[in-house]
């Protein structure tokens, strides 16, 4: 298949720009890939749809305000998104100011605060901070909530908390793994006391999952690379719940890519690593049943993972039954339920 056959048009409107009140006031668009019927729900019937042996898992993984502002030496504007931390001291990350910054030049921060250009990867730019707080201290103190581009304001403090799940745990995330920002705790309550189990993956998401794909032959496209990890308490709960006919569902498209990449030579195994799994139609899913995900950009490699998984006619004509019938799109958008 081709970029342009995942392309469809979205009237802006759509683009959710904030959270709704309640995280789970959101609508949902079940997509049963068998029959291919669609229904109408609101989230909260989520736990109506799980079964008692279904496992659910999660992506614990936490946002980083990753989005720093400063300016050069010489006095130009720069703006940073971290994309990776490397360790207490160092990030890989883009800079976007008027000139590329030169290696050993110092970007000057808030609150007295800077980082010295020390060389690049690619279209990275590696950066070193020598202050007495690590990368994370340093982000938590001036670092902005790195909301996608296609939400056109300012972070503000509700994002905070909202452009964040409520089981975050683990930091290192530049995007949030939206499928999770549905859950409050008390539906996570609800489906334990149903007797729905549930296990937890790492991935952080890095900025590349809002990078467009430029080549129109996907076999040419190289994926970027996220940090995953699936431990063996996972992998045991997979395991169980396929034993005893359950289903595994995977909560968002970063679960599924956790999941699927850790089951790489057939049996999925505990490991942790950089996964570049690049999921088209015709992949075998090895370890999901089914999943829980969001409304995804036009011709982005999240749009063609779902379609791999409920097929590629049947999640193009639910794309445009959500948008007939006004469904909010992307990060604080609706969600849909593929199974």
């Amino acid at each position: 298949m081709r970029k342009s056959d995942f392309n469809y048009h979205l009237p802006e409107h759509l683009i959710a720009q904030k959270p709704l009140p309640d995280r789970v006031a959101s609508r949902m668009l079940c997509v049963n890939k068998v029959t291919g019927e669609l229904n109408d729900r609101q989230f909260i019937d989520f736990i109506s749809l799980i079964n008692e042996n279904d496992l659910l898992v999660l992506n614990d993984t936490k946002v980083i305000p990753a989005r720093l502002y400063g300016k050069k030496q010489t006095g130009g504007k720069v703006e940073i998104l971290i994309e990776r931390v490397l360790d207490e001291h160092h990030a890989l990350a883009h800079v976007r100011a008027s000139k590329s910054p030169k290696i050993d030049s110092i970007i000057e921060l808030d609150n007295g605060l800077s980082c010295r250009v020390t060389g690049r990867e690619e279209d990275l730019f590696c950066l070193e901070f020598n202050q007495q707080n690590n990368v994370l201290d340093l982000l938590d103190q001036i670092g902005h909530i790195p909301l996608p581009p296609y939400i056109t304001r300012d972070d503000d403090k509700e994002d905070l908390t909202r452009y964040q799940t409520v089981f975050a745990k683990e930091a290192g995330a530049v995007a949030a793994p939206t499928a999770g920002l549905h859950f409050d705790q008390n539906t996570i309550d609800k489906l334990a006391e149903k007797g729905v189990k549930k296990a937890f993956v790492t991935l952080h998401v890095g900025s590349g999952t809002f990078r467009p794909v430029k080549v129109e032959d996907l076999s040419e496209h190289i994926m970027h690379k996220e940090y995953y990890s699936v431990s063996q308490a996972t992998v045991d709960a997979v395991l169980q719940t396929r034993a005893a006919g359950g289903r595994v569902i995977a909560i968002g498209t970063t679960a599924v890519r956790a999941l699927e990449s850790a089951s790489r030579e057939g049996d999925i195994t505990a490991g942790f690593g950089e996964t570049n799994l690049f999921i088209t139609p015709g992949y075998q899913f090895k370890s999901v049943d089914a999943m829980l995900t969001n409304f995804h950009l036009p011709e982005s490699t999240l749009l063609m993972l779902i379609s791999a998984f409920s097929g590629y006619e049947q999640v193009m004509q639910a794309y445009q039954h959500a948008i007939k019938q006004q469904y909010r799109f992307f990060s604080y958008g609706d969600a849909m339920f593929l199974s």
